[in-house]
């Protein structure tokens, strides 16, 4: 079985958050060792960091980050692939991985998850990706995933809505104390 998934061009017609505007082509890819540098880059921002940590991370947290994607995708046929945009641009990534955690939050899930460079946000690039996720984790033969998003990120949270997932739970974060929001979406067949 090959590492490497097939990439994807995917235009949508979903509203996005601007009417009557169509979402934009994203291409996924499985993340390269290069992509870790790209990824760092991206995502070298206070903004982007804010729910996540509330600051940049190593350049060796992508390394190990994207190592373990390619083993993700190796396994279970999906991880979170880098997200290009319509030039080839590195944006950020989304995907699905297992639930890393077997302490806290859905332990035995997949999650969906997403994370965009701040030049790209509000232009709808996250939903398509993440619709893309969908399709391609249903071909795989899952049945559900969830989310878990921080409940002050408004951005990721209309993500979830235009996706259509519902609130499934609630997990008290074992850093923050804070109840994060579970979601969950049935994918049907």
């Amino acid at each position: 079985m090959s590492s490497v998934s097939p990439e994807s061009s995917i235009p949508s017609s979903v509203p996005s958050a601007v009417p009557d505007r169509p979402l934009p082509v994203v291409r996924l890819r499985v993340p390269t060792e290069e992509d870790a540098y790209a990824w760092h880059r991206v995502f070298d921002d206070p903004e982007v960091m804010e729910f996540h940590g509330g600051r940049s991370a190593e350049v060796s947290v992508y390394e190990e980050l994207t190592a373990r994607q390619r083993r993700h995708d190796a396994e279970h046929g999906f991880c979170l692939w880098t997200m290009l945009d319509e030039n080839d641009e590195v944006i950020g990534f989304t995907g699905a991985q297992p639930w890393p955690l077997d302490d806290w939050g859905p332990a035995g899930e997949v999650e969906i998850g997403w994370r965009l460079g701040r030049a790209h946000w509000g232009r709808g690039y996250a939903t398509a990706a993440a619709r893309a996720t969908l399709d391609r984790v249903r071909a795989k033969g899952l049945d559900h995933v969830v989310a878990m998003v921080h409940p002050d990120n408004t951005r990721s949270l209309a993500v979830t809505e235009r996706l259509g997932m519902t609130l499934s739970r609630t997990y008290e974060s074992r850093v923050s104390g804070t109840e994060v929001p579970c979601f969950r979406l049935e994918l049907g067949r």
